[in-house]
């Protein structure tokens, strides 16, 4: 069975793949964007600190082997801080039966 529009037009494959029209969720993608940077910036990160975080957990795992899963375990639960409500409320939004 193929997903269809409303109006009954069948969705292109990439617009299966993307999760609707291109257009769209570009829109949708500047709008999230623009609510976790908002986050991000009040809880004083940003995407400079982040690429370092994460070149510093390369090295770090590079340096001292098995001493990065003390870090890795810090940034899954970090992230998992943001994450995981966002998934929650963009779940409950969607509203599936």
């Amino acid at each position: 069975m193929t997903e269809q529009y409303p109006t009954g037009r069948p969705m292109t494959a990439l617009e299966r793949f993307i999760g609707g029209r291109p257009m769209g969720v570009v829109i949708r993608l500047a709008i999230v964007s623009l609510i976790v940077g908002f986050v991000m910036v009040t809880f004083g990160l940003d995407a400079q600190a982040i690429l370092e975080g994460a070149m510093t957990l390369v090295r770090n795992a590079l340096r001292d082997g098995l001493g990065v899963f003390g870090d890795l375990g810090r940034y899954i639960l970090t992230g998992a801080a943001l994450v995981v409500p966002l998934w929650l409320v963009l779940r409950l939004l969607r509203g599936r039966p």
